[in-house]
């Protein structure tokens, strides 16, 4: 599905943020970065959604391929209708904007009303509480609500590929597991994910894949339970003591995630 060779990105025309960074995510599957503050992996997001310009950031070598497809250069409105959307850091939702509004705002680059309207249905069959809020505004919800709310609002136009970038950050460990859950369920339900976290136990349980950025480079790279056995895995994001993420679950698909009220 994604393919990412030798890709090489600059800020300012000096700080080299990524550096010759190769990388797949197979089609079904969830693939998870791992890495510091500073690694590279809000860029990588960036260069593949589009957005890195905006960030004044550009690409000086490599292919960043959808389905055969050249990201490079593309307007980010033609990324999302190509199938690729991100979930920002921070969540970013409208916050004046009900849950509702943001939901709809998600779909504005689908003109098809059955497939908005069952993207919407999907998105509350995920998230329960959303549909009790409907009317409320973004921001007056908990910050788990919130994170609900962005990645449905980025379902809602009905990705092949969903780009989550630390969806953990500042969230409750209860909060965080229940995320874990959700990425698992929403790749059950067909869509890849490439998700960037600094929470390895959360990201190697919920991945098929797994790529560690330092400093713009890949260190390692594998199998998600075969590196989170590793002992480099297990003393930088682990911690010593740290057992290894458990294998993911292998149960049929769940309609509802209603244990999730935040």
């Amino acid at each position: 599905m994604l393919s990412i060779d030798a890709l090489r990105v600059a800020y300012g025309g000096a700080v080299e943020a990524v550096r010759g960074v190769s990388m797949d995510v197979p089609d079904g599957k969830v693939v998870a970065v791992l890495g510091s503050n500073g690694a590279g992996k809000s860029t990588l997001l960036r260069t593949i959604s589009g957005t890195l310009s905006l960030h004044r950031g550009r690409v000086d070598a490599g292919s960043v391929r959808l389905d055969g497809a050249d990201l490079v250069g593309r307007d980010p409105g033609k990324i999302v209708r190509l199938g690729v959307v991100q979930v920002p850091e921070g969540r970013r939702i409208f916050g004046r904007l009900t849950v509702e509004e943001n939901l709809r705002a998600g779909g504005m680059a689908s003109k098809d009303k059955s497939a908005k309207a069952a993207a919407q249905e999907r998105v509350y069959d995920l998230f329960p509480v959303l549909k009790e809020r409907t009317s409320q505004r973004g921001g007056l919800l908990s910050g788990g609500e919130q994170q609900m709310l962005a990645i449905g609002r980025a379902l809602m136009a009905s990705p092949k590929l969903l780009l989550l970038d630390e969806p953990s950050l500042g969230l409750a460990p209860r909060i965080i597991g229940q995320i874990g859950e959700v990425i698992a369920e929403i790749n059950r339900q067909g869509t890849s994910v490439l998700l960037v976290e600094q929470n390895a136990t959360m990201a190697l349980g919920v991945a098929d894949l797994a790529y560690v950025l330092d400093v713009g480079e890949v260190s390692l790279s594998g199998d998600a339970r075969e590196l989170a056995r590793t002992d480099e895995v297990q003393r930088l994001y682990l911690g010593h003591e740290s057992e290894a993420p458990q294998e993911r679950t292998t149960a049929a698909p769940r309609k509802t995630l209603s244990r999730w009220t935040a």
